[in-house]
């Protein structure tokens, strides 16, 4: 009996396994970051996606998208109170 040569993993149920490392990106896009950073500060990350950002995002990144997140939100505060106080005036 010929050896067959089979190059897809199969998985136990004989479905085609896909590799762990197939469509994977090195590392995170900014937009990926900032939607992981927005969801964060809001309280709703996902499971997966906290674990992808800890495999493939770096902490600096992180840190710096959420301080500017953070100016953000406090200057849009200080814009919408001057804009309210102005028009109550």
């Amino acid at each position: 009996m010929p050896h067959q040569n089979n190059p897809v993993p199969v998985n136990h149920d004989d479905s085609a396994a896909v590799p762990d490392n197939l469509g994977e990106q090195a590392s995170l896009t900014i937009m990926q970051m900032f939607g992981s950073a927005l969801a964060a500060m809001v309280g709703v990350q996902s499971k997966e996606k906290r674990a992808r950002d800890f495999a493939k995002g770096k902490a600096s990144h992180f840190i710096i998208i959420g301080v500017v997140l953070t100016a953000v939100f406090v200057l849009t505060l200080a814009a919408v109170v001057t804009l309210v106080m102005k028009v109550a005036t």
